[in-house]
């Protein structure tokens, strides 16, 4: 089979991977659910997930796609045509990922904007962040993170994608490491002389919370933790898939799948002590409790606080995130391109610009939908959504949790480990953690993700307590 344009190497698909993976979930997403899951409860149960499910569908999708050569639709189709349809599921959590990720994306650049020109002060208004989603001006942030994204996708993979990966991951990594240990560092008096340090609140970050847990709640930060999983991991939407269909066969996909976990899961829980720390030493365990609000709305207070210095702080803390976020975007889209090309044999041009207009217009409404297209949804898992929870429900909570199943199956039951095995051993390479692998794909993947797909449709609940 003819090698169609990948990446250049192994260092060009880790960093595009890693890229993929570290986004605006880590920095988001990851610090505010592990807030509200119990803090080392969440890291816990997070880690043990990575290592052994995270391992599992990222060793799945990145072997399928390089294997078969092809985006999700056809690789399913290719391995067994009846299965075409889960190809078609799985490209659709891209196509339902990508009407709300740039809204995301114009948030943080309004953000960026706030501290660049001005002190900061903006943002700690109590209504800033809720005032901004809710104004119609909120779309053009989108739009213009929205073409930015479209632009480096047009561009293609080796000159687009791989060459902004490289430049962003290495100045992203620096500037967490940074933060985090800025983070450390600081100490708040209180009015009644409680003194409150970075320390302390990385005790409350790492320190598991077991209070009130019940087999219920167990499941739900269990949840939690792999909805986070497969947002942050980019699996299960058939990005990796696609990114796997670009690496060239002598890349060793054992070391490159042990690179993107180790960089994934290191700035998720180095975003957790960036932001939590930081927010307790200066709000206390109320601002831990801000929820998505905690990036928007407890951070902007925390910059506030530090003065001239966290004007710059939160400049670059901004501009991180929109890197992270930019990142993902891309590979988000690009998956979409990527199954568009080959669906329609068309070119990538003319296949991103049809996009570019089609997500353009979904960013429009989706931003829209805290102001001129408001809704209240109660969605199964009993919270109350707009149209961006509803699309992140759908997507994360509800496909994700049931294509893993279904795939766990079509691998271990039907297509057998070992075709799998085959393509992480090619040249020589050691699929060192091949028993592991074995275990999951055929026994625990199928059902713990039945259990979780139970819980993510609200059914489990019916039950247990």
């Amino acid at each position: 089979m003819k090698q169609k344009s990948g990446f250049s190497g192994q260092i060009g698909f880790v960093f595009a991977a890693a890229g993929s993976a570290v986004g605006v979930g880590n920095l988001w997403r990851f610090p505010y659910l592990a807030a509200k899951d119990g803090g080392g409860l969440f890291l816990i149960i997070y880690l043990v997930l990575v290592l052994t499910f995270g391992f599992t569908l990222l060793t799945t999708d990145i072997a399928i796609g390089r294997k078969t050569g092809k985006s999700a639709i056809y690789a399913y189709e290719s391995m067994r045509k009846k299965w075409k349809f889960l190809g078609i599921l799985t490209f659709l959590v891209p196509v339902l990922i990508m009407t709300y990720y740039a809204v995301i994306g114009g948030w943080i650049l309004k953000y960026i904007t706030i501290y660049l020109f001005s002190s900061g002060k903006q943002a700690v208004d109590d209504n800033c962040f809720t005032s901004f989603i809710s104004s119609p001006s909120s779309v053009w942030f989108g739009v213009i993170f929205m073409l930015l994204t479209a632009l480096i996708v047009y561009n293609g993979v080796e000159k687009g994608i791989e060459r902004v990966s490289k430049f962003i991951m290495p100045i992203l990594l620096v500037m967490v490491i940074g933060i985090a240990i800025f983070s450390l560092t600081l100490k708040n008096t209180l009015d009644d002389g409680t003194v409150r340090t970075g320390i302390d609140g990385l005790k409350v970050y790492l320190t598991p919370d077991l209070s009130g847990l019940t087999v219920s709640r167990f499941l739900q930060i269990t949840l939690d933790a792999m909805s986070q999983l497969f947002f942050s991991l980019s699996v299960s939407m058939g990005i990796m898939i696609t990114y796997g269909s670009y690496v060239k066969k002598d890349v060793d996909l054992n070391k490159a799948v042990s690179q993107i976990e180790i960089m994934d899961t290191g700035v998720a829980f180095l975003a957790g002590v960036m932001i939590i720390p930081a927010v307790y030493v200066f709000s206390g365990l109320d601002g831990m409790s801000a929820g998505p609000g905690l990036m928007f709305v407890s951070l902007p207070k925390v910059f506030f606080s530090m003065g001239f210095a966290g004007r710059l702080i939160g400049i670059v803390f901004f501009v991180l995130a929109g890197f992270a976020a930019l990142t993902s975007c891309i590979s988000v889209l690009e998956s979409i391109a990527a199954n568009c090309m080959e669906l329609f044999h068309a070119k990538r041009k003319i296949t991103t610009k049809v996009l570019s207009v089609i997500y353009l217009i979904a960013t429009a409404v989706i931003a829209l939908g805290y102001s001129i297209f408001y809704v209240e949804v109660k969605l199964p898992n009993g919270s109350i959504g707009q149209l961006l929870d509803i699309m992140d429900y759908i997507s994360n909570s509800f496909l994700m949790p049931f294509i893993s199943l279904l795939s766990s199956i079509l691998i271990g039951w039907i297509m057998k480990p070992k075709w799998i095995a085959e393509e992480m051993e090619l040249n020589g390479s050691k699929f060192g953690r091949k028993k592991l692998y074995n275990i999951m794909i055929c026994y625990i993947m199928p059902v713990i993700m039945t259990i979780l797909f139970l819980q993510s449709t609200g059914f489990l609940n019916l039950f247990i307590k």
